[in-house]
């Protein structure tokens, strides 16, 4: 009976989701400081290979402190993050859920919090298919309103790839834009029809909403496909990120103009400046990552705080309609009420206060008015930024009803693969 309940409260979760496609999110404020990635590098691109000893870790804190019963289950997607036309068993090896029982209470912070992780694949829950899913957590015995869900990938490596970045074949943005030219291998995949079958998408440092899919190749040779068209695949090249270094709250770190420590943690940054100007200029960054750090505790997971870290920009609006966020991986690079800053006439300063655990983060600005958004406009952007670009190859064979994931590349601008 539980398992036939789960399963109905998915099929609603799955009609909501095939209008719009499933979202990173967190949806109670109290659940901060989310992590999801493959467990051999902290905050690398959540990604596993299938049937192998890689595992994807998360990890979320719940400022309400006590312990509370969590469980999570995961489900197939397809390339759009539109729910497969699969039961969970047929793409799970075991359970169809489990409970989180790996959490451990704050210690020597004035936040009190409740940490928990878990691993993927475990003894209870592992996918048995490639492809995309979506992990979902979430109270028991309430899996309609989960508290968080996270995107993650589990790869067949099956199909090869070689790319490579140029400057922009417009005029106008070669200084500004990266031109990604690559080919694929699926001479190893039994591909009838390479247009209908075969989808790569690439995404730029991670991010969904810096991404590309592409279905059709400028040429097919054997099991090669080539992509090398003169507009798609034409990335701005953005700037290196902003970012500063909350290790300790005892004494200043890169960024920090000032620290408070009474009731509350509060953390001043310097004053930060538009960017947006015509040559590039080398900056050191973690391509939008954060890393949860403590210099004055043994365990950042448990002992490292939160804090009120304020941001101020020096940026006069174009007009009164223009809106600034800051974002990030730490936000999903959601461009909401909690990311957006406000304005200060009379200082020309955009500001806000976001509540962070300690660590070292990189942050952007994001400009939005009447015309859309300018992901550009307060930080530039330049041909030499150096980004990562994630290649993921979608293959759905003929009269299947999934989509297989059958390659990942992960590309650097400074490199090529080959």
């Amino acid at each position: 009976m539980k398992n036939r309940i789960l399963l109905i409260l998915l099929l609603c979760t799955k009609i909501l989701a095939a209008q719009s496609g499933y979202q990173n999110a967190v949806y109670q404020p109290n659940i901060k400081t989310v992590e999801c990635y493959n467990a051999q590098q902290e905050s690398s691109f959540p990604i596993i290979g299938l049937h192998t000893n890689d595992v994807i870790l998360l990890s979320f804190d719940d400022l309400n402190g006590g312990s509370k019963s969590y469980n999570y289950t995961i489900e197939h997607c397809d390339a759009d993050w539109k729910p497969s036309n699969l039961s969970p068993s047929e793409y799970l090896q075991s359970f169809t859920e489990d409970r989180i029982i790996d959490y451990r209470y704050s210690f020597n912070t004035k936040q009190k919090y409740t940490h928990y992780q878990l691993t993927l694949p475990n003894y209870n829950i592992a996918p048995k298919l490639s492809g995309n899913y979506l992990l979902k957590v979430y109270p028991e015995g309430n899996p309609a309103e989960p508290i968080l869900t996270r995107r993650f990938y589990v790869v067949d490596q099956k199909a090869g790839l070689a790319a490579g970045i140029v400057p922009s074949n417009q005029v106008v943005n070669r200084t500004t834009n990266q031109k990604i030219n690559f080919s694929v291998d699926v001479s190893a995949l039994a591909v009838q029809n390479p247009y209908a079958e075969i989808r790569t998408l690439i995404m730029q440092n991670g991010r969904s909403d810096f991404s590309s899919m592409n279905t059709n190749p400028q040429f097919v040779q054997g099991g090669l496909l080539q992509f090398n068209d003169f507009q798609t695949n034409d990335f701005a090249g953005g700037n290196e990120f902003r970012r500063f270094d909350l290790r300790t709250l005892y004494s200043g770190g890169e960024h920090i103009n000032h620290i408070y420590r009474d009731s509350v943690n509060t953390i001043m940054l310097m004053n930060d400046r538009v960017l947006d100007q015509p040559n590039y200029t080398f900056q050191y960054d973690n391509n939008g990552k954060f890393f949860i750090l403590n210099a004055d505790g043994r365990d950042p997971r448990t002992d490292a705080d939160y804090a009120h870290v304020y941001f101020n920009l020096n940026y006069n609006p174009q007009n009164p309609n223009d809106a600034v966020f800051i974002t990030g991986k730490f936000n999903n690079y959601q461009l909401n009420e909690s990311s957006k800053m406000s304005y200060d006439a009379s200082k020309g300063n955009f500001y806000t206060d976001l509540y962070l655990k300690q660590g070292v983060y990189d942050y952007h600005y994001v400009l939005k008015n009447n015309l859309g958004i300018d992901q550009t406009a307060v930080d530039g952007s330049h041909f030499e930024t150096e980004n990562e670009y994630q290649f993921l190859i979608y293959y759905r064979r003929t009269g299947s009803r999934y989509e297989e994931l059958v390659g990942y590349q992960l590309l650097n601008s400074t490199k090529s693969l080959h």
